[in-house]
């Protein structure tokens, strides 16, 4: 087990350490966190949190993954001195009569953790290999089965069931169950880490933030959060085009207006007036890659496509597969942004043998459709660039990118996978500027690029 010999040692892991679960901390801001750590009183566990996070975190969501790391780092307590005495030789009904008796009062009650602490020493070390012991949630979990308490602390905190009274008295029951769950957790990771090391268990419980979750990689629950993502994302991007537009350049001069001014000062020109400039609201026209192999990533890239059409005169969306075809109508004004792309698959005509072919669908797009690329047209190609080792039709896509105001391709793989297999992502971006997009993060700050 590796333990930190000091205070300066466990803050320099710390930060490291939140670095390493992605975590944006520069160096500036490790000397401030501890800076602060010379004003605030070090016995006070929840003080050190706040000013730890006063100083190192930038966003709420990465909050989660700092309070991980600090209980990992900073433990409440260590082995041997976490108050067994709690648990002492309670049968289980008991034990089950004292968390009912907790999970009606608030969790920030010293005693809430003190027990949870006290059922992880009783129950939750299991045999994990033949001669090897290791910590779980789901003994402790599975003992006490807090779940099944329900009806008894509803009986207690109630007088008469039903109506508003007791959807408040469920919704409490519900958080402190969950928190009950989560302090659980914590004091497993916590004794896992004394047994295998701070690092170890840092790398492995720690989630990246949501703005850097792979989309190719992300859970059924990170999905409902990144969709989450996408509108506030599409916010800050109309912010921005509208503070440019504020701070760029003035227009020409309005010599009548200038003129008529300088007569209150005996026809001597001190003020200059210029004519407003003329908006440039450019068309986005999007081709987007709906094979299954990249579902997730233009699932995300079209929800914002569509989130930010009153930034372009025109926007238009076409699906491929193997063959192209347009699905704008999918998202009119008024749709579900989320139903239209469920009715993708199924109703636009994109495939035929299931299989990506990007030569063919460059092709039958310049065919299908010679009108939808201009000169005033942002062309946006999402796609991994894998054509299944068919003909690029390099030339097509060319003519195409010539034809357009400005051409991207958005690849959502690590750009280390770049050109392996069927990969044409060289070939490609040779023609059309490419860009790793894997993240949240990676996308916002594409969508810098196309403002």
């Amino acid at each position: 087990m590796t333990t930190p010999a000091s205070l300066v040692d466990r803050h320099v892991g710390f930060v490291h350490a939140l670095r390493e679960a992605g975590l944006p901390v520069s160096p500036a801001e490790g000397l401030d966190a501890a800076h602060a750590l010379m004003v605030v009183d070090l016995a006070e566990r929840e003080t050190l949190r706040e000013a730890y996070a006063a100083t190192l975190v930038k966003r709420p969501a990465h909050r989660p993954g700092f309070d991980l790391l600090f209980d990992l780092w900073f433990p409440p307590v260590i082995t041997g001195a976490e108050g067994t005495a709690v648990a002492g030789d309670a049968e289980l009904p008991e034990l089950r009569e004292r968390l009912a008796e907790l999970l009606t009062g608030d969790p920030a009650d010293p005693a809430f953790r003190e027990f949870a602490r006290a059922m992880v020493g009783r129950f939750g070390q299991v045999q994990a290999a033949p001669g090897r012991q290791s910590w779980f949630s789901f003994p402790v979990l599975r003992a006490l089965s807090p779940e099944t308490l329900v009806a008894r602390m509803l009986t207690a905190m109630l007088d008469e069931r039903g109506g508003l009274p007791e959807k408040v008295a469920r919704r409490h029951i519900s958080r402190t169950i969950e928190a009950f769950t989560e302090a659980v957790a914590s004091d497993v990771r916590r004794r896992i880490a004394e047994e295998s090391g701070i690092e170890k268990i840092a790398r492995s419980a720690v989630r990246p933030p949501i703005d850097q979750v792979d989309f190719l990689r992300a859970t059924k629950e990170e999905l409902a959060r990144l969709r989450r993502e996408v509108y506030p994302l599409a916010r800050r991007l109309a912010t921005r085009l509208s503070i440019r537009q504020k701070r760029g350049r003035r227009g020409r001069l309005d010599f009548r207006r200038t003129v008529r001014a300088s007569l209150s000062t005996g026809g001597v020109p001190l003020t200059t007036h210029m004519r407003p400039p003329r908006p440039h609201r450019p068309e986005l026209v999007v081709l987007c890659d709906a094979s299954d192999s990249v579902s997730t990533f233009s699932h995300f890239t079209l929800l914002l496509t569509f989130a930010l059409r009153e930034q372009f005169t025109k926007v238009r969306a076409f699906a491929f597969v193997d063959t192209v075809d347009e699905i704008t109508d999918l998202f009119a004004p008024g749709a579900d942004v989320l139903d239209a792309i469920a009715r993708l698959t199924e109703e636009a005509d994109i495939v035929r043998f299931g299989r990506t072919d990007y030569g063919h669908v460059f092709e039958r797009f310049a065919e299908r459709f010679p009108d939808a690329v201009g000169p005033r047209t942002s062309l946006l190609i999402l796609g991994d660039a894998r054509s299944n080792y068919q003909v690029p039709a390099l030339g097509t896509l060319k003519r195409l990118a010539g034809q357009a105001r400005h051409a991207y391709w958005l690849n959502p793989e690590p750009r280390a996978q770049w050109d392996t297999g069927d990969s044409l992502a060289t070939p490609y971006g040779s023609v059309v500027p490419m860009h790793e997009c894997r993240n949240v993060a990676q996308l916002a700050a594409f969508v810098e690029t196309l403002a």
